[in-house]
């Protein structure tokens, strides 16, 4: 479905659809490639939800947000938050 990608909201997009092979294998549409920058060797973590279905997260992106959130976790707290033990 090359060049048909939809662009939505919040840069999100749809790219296509991809059917799974006898192998459970997908192909990621170009236009996705193209979009986060894909190579051929890149790593992408698998997400599943059994109600809202599977996601394809680059590693790297990920990696970067969970270093983020973990980093604000570590952040000293006020003064306030100490006294009550929080």
């Amino acid at each position: 479905m090359a060049g048909k990608l939809i662009e939505g909201p919040d840069g999100r997009y749809i790219v296509g659809t991809v059917k799974i092979g006898e192998k459970g294998q997908i192909v990621i549409p170009k236009d996705a490639r193209d979009l986060l920058d894909l190579q051929p060797g890149d790593t992408l973590l698998v997400l599943v939800d059994r109600k809202q279905g599977i996601a394809l997260v680059d590693n790297e992106r990920f990696r970067h947000f969970a270093t983020g959130v973990l980093a604000a976790q570590q952040e000293p707290t006020t003064g306030d938050d100490q006294e009550t033990g929080r």
